[in-house]
């Protein structure tokens, strides 16, 4: 970490409440997490029991994804937004395994994830590792902080991944993409994941499971049919799907057969 002033462990945790980072981790056998979340994944996953899967696939589709830019398409630098707790093959352990001299800032504003981010984000002595404290509501403070640390005039690889669907409102969430990649330059990628209610890939159950989830933790959370989730891609001036673009993020670049989830993912190229 450089940014260790923007590190502190003086965030107040609230576990009263099942929040999203911690029932994620759970979800994926991390530890970072209390009973209260466990309760929630517990039902949530009684309810739509792929969950797991999907939280399994979100995870392979980051390190595929990071793989494919870092060695494929020469990206060292990248700005993943709404990381989640730290876990296994993070972001900057990938790429800083191809390409040593990689530079990643993590963003993120959950309180928890706040906390293991000094313990648990390390970098290579050619690279450099960040944390910022920010929210996706606010990507001037994104882009500003994240500016102290990457080469915003260079390439950048922009990480949603599962942080679409906490902006409620879809207006919002296009304007979101748009203003980060308005700020990145040609050669930079957009790399997305989001939940679907498309039943075709087994969406339908998401809806009663985020109204439960809704209903008992936080923070609120939302899917959306394919076609909105393709605006964040189709809508953003300058985009170019790479191949196989917007599909179940299971199947993204994966070996064949492999089974499909309700979570998209896809990745696109700044012309």
């Amino acid at each position: 970490m450089t940014d260790g002033d923007a590190v502190t462990t003086g965030a107040r945790l609230d576990t009263s409440v099942a929040h999203n980072a911690r029932v994620w981790n759970y979800w994926i056998g991390g530890r970072d997490n209390y009973e209260v979340d466990q309760r929630v994944g517990e039902h949530v996953a009684g309810m739509f029991p792929v969950i797991r899967e999907v939280a399994r696939a979100d995870r392979e589709f980051l390190a595929r994804a990071v793989r494919f830019l870092t060695a494929g398409q020469g990206i060292r630098q990248f700005l993943d937004v709404g990381t989640g707790l730290p876990t296994v093959e993070n972001t900057h352990e990938i790429a800083q395994r191809l390409a040593p001299e990689s530079r990643v800032v993590y963003v993120d504003n959950d309180p928890i994830v706040l906390v293991h981010a000094r313990s648990l984000l390390t970098s290579s002595p050619e690279g450099v590792t960040d944390y910022v404290d920010a929210d996706v509501h606010d990507p001037d403070t994104i882009l500003r902080r994240a500016a102290d640390t990457l080469d915003l005039e260079r390439p950048v690889a922009l990480m949603l991944l599962g942080i679409l669907n906490f902006v409620l409102d879809t207006g919002e969430a296009l304007d979101i993409v748009r203003h980060l990649m308005a700020a990145l330059p040609s050669g930079s990628h957009l790399v997305l994941t989001h939940p679907t209610t498309d039943a075709g890939v087994g969406g339908a159950g998401n809806v009663a499971a985020m109204e439960f989830w809704n209903a008992h933790a936080t923070p609120p959370i939302t899917a959306r049919s394919r076609a909105e989730i393709a605006s964040f891609l189709h809508d953003v001036d300058g985009l170019d799907l790479v191949e196989p673009g917007l599909v179940p993020c299971s199947q993204w670049r994966a070996e064949p057969g492999a089974t499909p989830v309700p979570q998209f993912g896809a990745v696109a190229v700044k012309r």
